[in-house]
């Protein structure tokens, strides 16, 4: 009796009670589900990420290869948070369907140089036909036809496609910025050019501003690529009216047209030097008023005149 008494007097040992830890539990950093909302998904830790971000479930992870990847499944992918590349194996299919992914890699990695080439081969071919043209318009038809029949292929083949390039880079000298500035800078002092077209004196004078190159504004415009691609291929066509209409009565075609290019470039050339000088001039002359009411009226007014 005293045995039993003494067994229900001693205190009783506390049983293990199973506690969660926060840390054992896994969360899918995609769904930011657990191991209790979703007890069979299959789950991954791929990179070397710590806590709760080190698990994911596989066919989150999955879903989200596939956004990155775009599609395909040749582009790697690394951790957002850690950067750790991402081991990715796939089943063996068989040698047809490896064969098949090779060849599909080669045409995908060959196609931009492919496409390349064919762009290329389009602009060349072009040119080709461009300077068999011009030949045709500048000498003649049947004088330029003869010439190229008698020419050696290799020579057509090379010199053809230079015509337009060298009317391109022709095009891209701005011989009339040379000119401008020469004449500013030389003939300033020819008291003729003085009074027949103001220069930087008489525009620094009437100002009142110092001639400070830097306070100046700049001499020439910016280039157009698209502007000097179009004047460079229109010039033997330019040429070939202006020949016509200006020296008719010369036999040959070729220095029909050669005189007439001359006389184009010439004419060309004054305009432009004298709408520049110009522009320099208003460039210089402008002002900025005072933010007045009748200021605001008239810059309006005039606005909407030019309109």
């Amino acid at each position: 009796m005293d045995t039993n008494a003494d067994q229900a007097a001693e205190p009783s040992e506390p049983k293990d009670i199973p506690v969660q830890n926060k840390e054992s539990t896994r969360y899918c950093w995609v769904c930011f589900a657990t191991d209790e909302e979703d007890t069979e998904a299959a789950w991954v830790r791929p990179c070397n990420c710590r806590g709760t971000t080190k698990w994911v479930h596989q066919s989150c992870l999955q879903r989200w290869v596939d956004e990155k990847q775009k599609g395909g499944n040749l582009g790697k992918v690394t951790c957002p948070q850690c950067q750790t590349e991402y081991i990715i194996v796939f089943p063996n299919m068989g040698i047809l369907v490896l064969l098949l992914d090779t060849v599909d890699s080669f045409i995908y990695k060959g196609c931009p140089f492919l496409a390349a080439g064919i762009v290329v081969g389009a602009i060349y071919w072009c040119a080709v036909t461009y300077g068999a043209i011009t030949v045709m318009q500048v000498i003649g038809q049947k004088e330029g036809l003869s010439i190229m029949e008698q020419a050696d292929p290799l020579v057509l083949l090379i010199g053809l496609p230079a015509i337009p390039v060298a009317l391109v880079l022709g095009k891209m000298i701005r011989w009339e910025d040379a000119v401008l500035n020469f004449i500013r800078k030389n003939l300033i002092k020819i008291p003729i050019i003085r009074n027949f077209m103001p220069f930087r004196i008489e525009v620094s004078t009437n100002t009142g501003d110092s001639s400070n190159e830097n306070d100046l504004p700049p001499l020439s415009n910016p280039v157009s690529a698209t502007r000097v691609l179009c004047g460079a291929l229109l010039m033997p066509t330019i040429a070939n009216i202006f020949g016509k209409f200006f020296f008719d009565s010369v036999k040959s075609n070729f220095h029909k047209t050669i005189l007439g290019g001359l006389t184009f470039i010439a004419i060309k050339g004054c305009l432009r030097i004298y709408h520049k000088q110009q522009q320099y001039i208003r460039q210089c002359q402008r002002k900025i008023l005072d933010y007045t009411e009748s200021n605001i009226s008239t810059y309006l007014r005039n606005n909407r005149q030019s309109e």
